[in-house]
């Protein structure tokens, strides 16, 4: 039987419970797995990480989504950045900083590496930019993820605009593919860690 599947934007006072359960959604993720290499404490600290990314970069321009089941409850999100807007800023990474430190420790240098080589290779044509979307491991299968995507790639077809992703788990790829995405090559971020597939989608 389908739940309810709640999608709306993110508000202000979302963000704590929203990159609480993204940071559970992560915690098996090859690149955060590469980030943050203590099974233990990779929810909690991917939790802290992705609370700074979207309270100083992505909130602020609107493209933050959550899911809510039946009860209200907040069982996942995406986190998009709009059209020209996916470059985090000078002041935007400076805010995200001292919450940085704390998720990474040791590897802020390397994992700060990392989204360079990622930028290098982000496309210049204007598109959304779908950097997280991740729901509950306890709610997975039950169509929010699904949910979350549609709501996004719906806009972006009635507005003509691409949309763009890397995927950080070679088993997502064909999921996103349902969606229309397509892998656009391979990318080494990490030199020599785990890789990504970046993903394009033509609007329909």
């Amino acid at each position: 039987m389908d739940m309810d599947v709640t999608v709306r934007p993110a508000l202000a006072s979302d963000i704590p419970g929203l990159a609480r359960v993204l940071g559970r959604a992560f915690a098996d993720d090859p690149i955060m797995a590469w980030s943050i290499p203590d099974d233990a404490v990779r929810a909690q600290r991917a939790g802290i990480l992705f609370g700074a990314l979207i309270r100083h970069h992505f909130f602020e321009s609107g493209g933050v989504e959550v899911a809510q089941d039946d009860r209200g409850a907040i069982v996942g999100g995406a986190v998009w950045a709009p059209p020209g807007e996916w470059h985090t800023s000078n002041s935007q990474t400076i805010r995200m900083l001292p919450a940085m430190a704390r998720a990474l420790r040791g590897r802020v240098v390397t994992v700060g590496r990392m989204a360079d080589r990622m930028e290098l290779h982000h496309p210049s044509e204007p598109h959304w930019y779908l950097a997280i979307i991740g729901t509950d491991p306890s709610t997975r299968g039950l169509g929010h993820g699904r949910a979350l995507l549609d709501s996004r790639l719906n806009r972006c077809d009635a507005e003509g605009i691409p949309a763009y992703l890397e995927s950080s788990k070679p088993e997502n790829v064909p999921y996103y593919e349902r969606f229309g995405f397509e892998v656009t090559g391979e990318l080494d971020a990490t030199d020599g860690g785990p890789l990504l597939w970046p993903m394009w989608r033509a609007p329909r």
